[in-house]
């Protein structure tokens, strides 16, 4: 499944940092059932790689993606875990073909029209626009939809609830990322009956 087919399933793609292998079946179960199937797992935790494997053996219905990916050797063990995708905050040349030797299916980072033009050459039309509230948030979308026509964008980074309707009525938005639908405190106690109306809501969002 290729990145663009994977960001048509959901309005929302919950960035996760699984502090405990403990928590990351009930979070993933909890995410799905309220209709948010892909999930996008940050290495930023030192238990993140045995969380993506743990959800993949128990909740096959996720699509799972690996997050903050950084270095070229990342992309295999992941692919291993069980991710089906991988995200990078950022992109490099040698990135890309890391990717493409995984076979692994990459939304790249860019947080400005420069990035962009250099990874459509590349051939990718779905990219991650981060840090999105920072860097411009709706402005920079609206102002870059003429010159960049055809390509689309995953904004993640300072996207909370009030504000994923107004990035998601943009028609160069494909989908966001946002991890208020998993708020740490209702994680840290197990709320997972909160964590599911959070992602019903979230999936509930339009996209044109």
């Amino acid at each position: 499944m290729d990145v663009a087919a994977i960001a048509a399933l959901a309005p929302v793609i919950p960035v996760l940092t699984i502090e405990r292998v403990a928590d990351a079946v009930p979070l993933a179960r909890a995410l799905v059932k309220g209709g948010l199937p892909v999930l996008e797992i940050t290495l930023r935790t030192p238990v993140a790689l045995e969380a993506l494997q743990a959800i993949a053996r128990e909740v096959p219905e996720a699509v799972l993606g690996a997050g903050t990916i950084l270095a070229p050797d990342q992309f295999g063990r992941v692919r291993d875990a069980g991710a089906r995708f991988a995200v990078s905050p950022g992109c490099t040349a040698a990135l890309v073909e890391a990717a493409e030797a995984a076979r692994l299916s990459f939304l790249p980072g860019i947080q400005t029209v420069s990035e962009a033009m250099v990874l459509a050459e590349r051939g990718f039309t779905l990219m991650k626009f981060f840090p999105a509230d920072a860097a411009g948030g709706i402005a920079w979308l609206k102002s870059v939809a003429a010159p960049l026509a055809g390509l689309r964008f995953c904004p993640t980074g300072g996207i909370g609830a009030e504000t994923a309707q107004a990035y998601l009525s943009l028609a160069n938005v494909a989908c966001i990322g946002g991890s208020w639908v998993a708020p740490r405190e209702a994680v840290a106690v197990g709320d997972w009956g909160r964590i599911e109306r959070l992602a019903a809501a979230a999936s509930k969002l339009k996209r044109p």
